[in-house]
């Protein structure tokens, strides 16, 4: 079905016939459930303070009381990406968005500052966070109010020698920092 006749449908019901649908909408698709949970109670600094906690036990997971050992970190870039794209779809706030990309790549530089890591994929993965991220904040205008955080980023991979940190290097030349 096209948008034009989606329209022209709508165009045909009663206003009660709408609310009828949107309801069922609602409370058959948990997707609709949380963008109208979310439209009209977007607390967004709570979303954002959860996600970060989520995305911090990636890599300094919580010993759970009574545990002989603690876990061990797991570092899923995947769970960061998850969750920036939820808040992308149901339209959270570009500059929590931006945030967010960039804590996920301050607390993995945070982590492999302390602990070698040997998987060449891991650096690529950052990488590719961090050409997302610096996309992300330029097509959204909002530049200057996280410039000092990417280039911050940038110098972080050349102080703890990153073999790829002339890529990164030239993500942050292309921005002109």
């Amino acid at each position: 079905m096209s948008k034009r006749d989606l329209k022209k449908y709508f165009g045909e019901l009663t206003k009660e016939q709408l609310e009828e649908q949107i309801i069922e909408l609602y409370e058959k698709f948990s997707p609709v459930k949380v963008y109208y949970d979310f439209v009209f109670n977007p607390k967004e600094d709570k979303l954002l303070q959860e996600s970060k906690v989520k995305i911090s036990h990636e890599y300094f997971p919580v010993k759970k009381p009574n545990a002989k050992w603690r876990p061990k970190a797991k570092m899923r870039r995947s769970v960061a990406q998850k969750i920036i794209k939820h808040f992308i779809m149901i339209g959270v706030d570009p500059f929590v968005i931006a945030d967010l990309m960039l804590y996920n790549i301050e607390i993995a530089q945070t982590y492999s500052s302390n602990n070698f890591i040997k998987q060449e994929l891991f650096y690529k993965s950052i990488l590719n966070s961090f050409e997302q991220a610096v996309n992300f904040i330029i097509s959204n205008g909002i530049l200057s109010e996280f410039k000092e955080r990417v280039f911050s980023i940038q110098q972080e991979t050349i102080q703890q020698k990153w073999k790829n940190k002339y890529d990164f290097e030239a993500i942050s030349d292309k921005i002109d920092l």
